[in-house]
Order: structure tokens, then C-alpha cells, then sequence
């Protein structure tokens, strides 16, 4: 054994406990809606080391690394026996990602991974890549975890290395340990990202919130976040959908929406949290924003707060597709409090709690986009208005 070796393989192994054991930090002054944290709870620095590096002295002399980690992002959630679960999306610097679970007791800080990854099995048409899990309770009893599928557009002109087809991709398991391939999701869209599995029965059916799009990256004609359902949950296909929460121009989601992780269910309907795209200067602008559903109509839309809640800030701009938020998880505990779990920039985790209550509040008191200047203008005056007066 080199000093070289033992030495880089004490300082690492002594960073990474500092770093999953380390404390995070509520920011002070939010804005009533929820609370921020200070630190990360997953980037590519908490993969384990046995995970990137060969341990063996004689075939890595200089305790280098091999396998490395380019991102930690893009968790689904879940609670279990009073612990906080995230199956987060590692992508290598291959550009390969895989998912991976990660543990803490608290849901703010100490999260540390599993000593391996999910073995999630392949269809007969292996996937290139799989991504973006979104994990819900279903009331027949399974953990689902529905994901992207992406795979080479067979269809690419000769030299066309970039086209893909992205579908839905859905796994059950009752552990977080092992886990059943179903069939992949069915829909009449070309192309499915951000699929979403609603909690309970529809109609004795199963219900989706889909994101159908004409192309890999562009909506198209198609984008919004749609509805369907499914006689089956081992075959699931879709005959039809419909488009519940559509885009608008000069919005949030001018360009793209999608359904994050699946609704909480409230006194007050079903509450959900969604991403926005819009184009910018500098590229695509990806932020969060929320709102209620009918508990007995979920795919009926009644409130619709104006605007995001969540928008990348500080650190959380930077990183390999820059200026971006995404949430497909998020946790309700039985006390009423909320634990969202955004990732930024295709980097790196974060998590902002709130409650119930608050974000109640929130959609229900939270005045529409008003689609047009003037009136987003009267809309302001009123509340200076009854600000002054009172």
C-alpha cells in the first residue's frame, strides 16, 4: 500500500462524514410561504466512495477515481416508518443516471446513501437512460415509481445522435428494495415526460397526470399537463386525454409545464405542485409553481395562484443547465407539515418545508395571473389600497 494511497483514502473518507453529518441551517425572512435551508441535502459529493473509487491498493495505487458522479438531483419522496426516503437521480460523468436511495431521520439534513443503487430491470427494449422518478403510495397497496424512459429515436436520420424518445417508465416495489418493471406507460402522444400516478382510484381506474409533447424537448403542438386513465396499472394505457392545466403565452409556463410529484390530499381539494418553463435571453427559465384540485373531480382545477413560489436563487442558478428549479418530490407527515424537495440546475437537492395550513393559504388567497399588465397593475393597487386604508 502507498502513502499515497492511504492518505487520500483517510482525508476523503473524513470529508464525506463531515458532509453528511453536517447540520443544515434554516435562511431567516422567508416569504410566509415556506422555509428555505442553507445546504444541499444531496450533490455528487454524498455518492459513497466505494461507489467511485477502486479500493484495491495494487489496482489503484493513487486512490483515484473511476467511476465518478457529475450530479445528485430530481428525487421522488416518500415517508416510511417514520423515516424520510429520496430516490434520487445520480447521473455519472457518463451521462448514464441511475437511481439511488437515500436516508435520513429528520428529512432536513443527514441524508446518506444506500450501500448500492436501485437494480431497476429493463424492458425487452432496453432503456439508454432512465431519470426523474416521481414515487406515490397507491391505495391498492404497491410503491410506484413512475420515470422516464429515454431511448434513440429509431426513426433519426443517419448522423443524428441527438433525437430520443422519451416514455413513461413504471416500477413497483413495496421495500425500496426490490422493485417489478411493469410495462411501459401507453398514451396517444408521441412522446410522455413527467408522468405522474394519482394516489387513489378514479372511477375504479387508475389515473395519470401526463405532459404529452410532439417532440423530445419541445411541446410543440401538445404540452400542459393532461389527464387520463387506465384500466390497468400491469399494461396501462391511455386512450384519451385531456389538458387540465394548459400553457399560456407571456407566463410562467409559456413553454413547457408539468405535474412535479403526485397531489396531497386536503380539507380543501387535491394540492399540487407543478414546474413552469419560459424562454429567456439566457436560455430556458425552470421554476415551481401550485395549485388545487377538485377531491372529487382531481382532474377540475379551482384555485390557480398567480406566478411562482419557488424560483432558483443564489447558488441554486448555476450548475449544468443553469437557472432551473424541479420538484418531483415531496412529503405531507401526519402533523400537517409539508417537505418539498426541488432540485437545482441539474445539480444538486434541496428542501423547503411549509404546512398544510400555510400553503392553504396560499393557493386560496393568492389572486390569478392576470395575463396583462394593466391588470396585473389593479391587482397591485388593490392590495396598496386596503394596506393604506387599514
Amino acid at each position: 500500500m502507498t502513502p499515497v494511497f492511504e492518505e487520500r483514502r483517510q482525508q476523503l473518507t473524513e470529508r464525506y462524514e463531515a458532509l453528511v453529518t453536517r447540520k443544515n441551517e434554516k435562511v431567516p425572512y422567508g416569504n410566509g410561504i415556506y422555509d428555505r435551508y442553507r445546504y444541499p441535502l444531496l450533490t455528487a459529493e454524498h455518492a459513497p466512495l466505494v461507489w467511485r473509487y477502486d479500493f484495491d491498493p495494487e489496482r489503484n495505487p493513487y486512490f483515484e477515481e473511476r467511476l465518478g458522479v457529475n450530479g445528485v438531483f430530481n428525487p421522488g419522496a416518500i415517508e416510511l416508518d417514520g423515516k424520510f426516503y429520496l430516490v434520487a437521480r445520480v447521473e455519472g460523468v457518463d451521462r448514464k443516471s441511475f437511481f439511488a436511495v437515500a436516508e435520513s431521520d429528520n428529512g432536513i439534513d443527514g441524508f446518506r446513501f444506500w450501500d448500492r443503487p436501485v437494480v431497476l430491470p429493463e424492458t425487452e427494449e432496453p432503456d439508454t437512460n432512465v431519470y426523474d422518478m416521481r414515487l406515490v403510495r397507491h391505495e391498492d397497496g404497491w410503491i410506484y415509481g413512475l420515470f422516464c424512459t429515454e431511448r434513440k429515436d429509431p426513426d433519426a436520420a443517419p448522423g443524428d445522435l441527438s433525437s430520443a424518445v422519451a416514455q413513461c417508465g413504471i416500477a413497483r416495489t413495496r421495500d425500496l428494495k426490490t422493485w417489478e418493471r411493469l410495462a411501459d406507460l401507453k398514451s396517444p402522444s408521441a412522446q410522455q415526460r413527467n408522468v405522474v400516478l394519482h394516489p387513489e382510484f378514479v372511477d375504479g381506474k387508475y389515473a395519470f397526470y401526463t405532459r404529452p409533447q410532439d417532440g423530445f424537448i419541445d411541446a410543440g403542438s401538445g404540452g400542459g399537463i393532461g389527464w387520463g386513465l387506465s384500466e390497468s396499472i400491469e399494461n396501462a394505457v391511455i386512450e384519451k386525454e385531456i389538458i387540465i392545466d394548459e400553457r399560456h403565452y407571456h407566463t410562467i409556463k409559456e413553454v413547457k409545464n408539468g405535474q412535479g410529484p403526485a397531489p396531497i390530499k386536503t380539507p380543501k381539494g387535491w394540492l399540487h405542485i407543478a414546474h413552469g418553463v419560459r424562454g429567456t435571453a439566457a436560455g430556458l427559465r425552470y421554476v415551481l409553481y401550485a395549485f388545487l384540485s377538485d377531491l372529487e373531480e382531481p382532474y377540475r382545477v379551482t384555485h390557480r395562484p398567480g406566478g411562482h413560489f419557488i424560483a432558483p436563487e443564489g447558488e441554486e442558478r448555476v450548475g449544468d443547465v443553469s437557472n432551473v428549479v424541479f420538484c418531483n418530490g415531496m412529503v405531507a407527515t401526519e402533523d400537517g407539515k409539508i417537505y418539498i424537495y426541488y432540485a437545482s440546475s441539474d445539480t444538486r437537492v434541496h428542501v423547503a418545508t411549509t404546512t398544510v395550513d400555510q400553503m392553504l393559504d396560499y393557493c386560496l388567497n393568492t389572486p390569478e395571473d392576470a395575463l396583462r399588465s394593466y391588470a396585473s397593475v389593479q391587482q397591485r393597487l388593490e392590495l396598496i389600497e386596503r394596506n393604506l386604508q387599514g
